[in-house]
């Protein structure tokens, strides 16, 4: 008797059948069953990520919101990249910043406060003409006094990171959002941190940057219930 083997796409096996005919017949029933089965194991075994709504299908995005947005950070480097970027994307949409951050770290020698600080003129005509980062004269020269800023604060504190989470009380605020639409723009710590660092002489710093600043590096984990980076987020 006739022996036809099937291939289900991860073993293989043989069956036995008396014609040609019935072999064509028996290998379409057979890979009609394995189509539908692995079909059915799609999507109930592996069902797609939930994000949160503002996560759009772009990888670089993805990987933002999935690595990065609402983990605790305390890097004072980043910490200050961080103010920076949220600062430069005033009136703009973050996906725009992120796709030029690391012309940023290029341009703004990797965020170094201390080299930052003693830009002139010409590195600030240099930076105007980088078509790599926003080309904004507000915002490049805000970057140039928020360096310096930060150096003054951090000389008299002693730690960045320790001055910016005290608006937390140096702890993640852990909040159970539905929905974007429960989201707030900002809040009470949020406008608390841009009144004190407007008082010490930083630009771009309002209520609403300060928050945005705030779930980017952790201080709030705001991931919506739904997302699954809600209950992962520590």
């Amino acid at each position: 008797m006739p022996r036809t083997e099937i291939s289900d796409g991860i073993g293989r096996f043989a069956v036995s059948v008396d014609s040609v005919a019935t072999a064509s017949a028996c290998i379409r029933l057979i890979e009609r069953f394995f189509t539908t089965s692995r079909s059915t194991m799609t999507s109930k075994g592996t069902a797609p990520l939930v994000r949160c709504a503002w996560c759009s299908d772009e990888p670089l995005y993805q990987a933002y919101h999935d690595t990065e947005w609402g983990v605790p950070l305390h890097d004072e480097t980043r910490l200050f990249e961080m103010l920076i970027l949220e600062g430069a994307q005033a009136g703009l949409s973050w996906i725009t910043i992120l796709r030029k951050r690391e012309n940023y770290r290029r341009a703004f020698d990797g965020f170094d406060a201390a080299r930052i600080a003693r830009y002139d003129e010409r590195k600030q005509a240099a930076l105007l003409a980088d078509p790599g980062i926003v080309r904004n004269r507000l915002k490049v020269a805000a970057a140039i006094v928020n360096a310096r800023a930060y150096l003054d604060l951090r000389d008299e504190f002693g730690s960045f990171d320790d001055w910016i989470w005290q608006f937390v009380d140096g702890r993640p605020r852990h909040n159970a959002w539905r929905s974007m639409a429960d989201v707030p723009a900002s809040t009470v710590e949020s406008g608390a941190m841009s009144r004190a660092l407007a008082k010490r002489g930083f630009k771009f710093v309002g209520s609403t940057i300060c928050y945005a600043f705030m779930q980017a590096v952790g201080m709030v984990n705001d991931h919506t219930t739904d997302c699954f980076r809600h209950k992962t987020v520590r």
